[in-house]
């Protein structure tokens, strides 16, 4: 999920093509510009994406698909560019281990309620016989 420390030869990429690379939408990609996450410069009216805008859609998509919040992502981000990789890959593993352990407690959460309607549906069915039944 880090940004990566190789860079291949300069390269250019549309709205068009990162979404369809990315699975995104140019309505994201346009969000996640203002909320100041990416910079793409400007052809005219269209926007031009960089490697670097690239490298930084694929680290905002995979921090919030495991549900980081936008200035968890945006401060991950602000280090890669002012202090360096060695402070981004700290505050990021300080970041997930906090993530890991919010979603270890939701999982806890899930488990307990799984639980307690497993522990309702069993008393209800055995006072029903055709409850059963309803299991399908």
């Amino acid at each position: 999920m880090i940004l990566s420390h190789r860079r291949p030869p300069f390269r250019t990429y549309s709205i068009t093509q990162l979404c369809r690379e990315f699975g995104a939408t140019p309505r994201a990609l346009r969000f996640y510009e203002e909320q100041g996450l990416l910079a793409p410069a400007r052809r005219d009216t269209s926007r031009v994406y960089s490697y670097k805008d690239r490298a930084r859609l694929k680290l905002i998509l995979n921090g919030r698909r495991v549900g980081l919040s936008i200035a968890q992502i945006r401060d991950i981000l602000d280090l890669y560019d002012e202090e360096g990789v060695a402070a981004q890959d700290r505050e990021a593993i300080r970041i997930f281990r906090g993530r890991i352990a919010e979603l270890e407690a939701q999982r806890a959460a899930v488990d307990e309620a799984i639980d307690t309607l497993k522990d309702a549906v069993e008393k209800l069915s055995s006072q029903y016989p055709d409850a059963r039944e309803l299991d399908s």
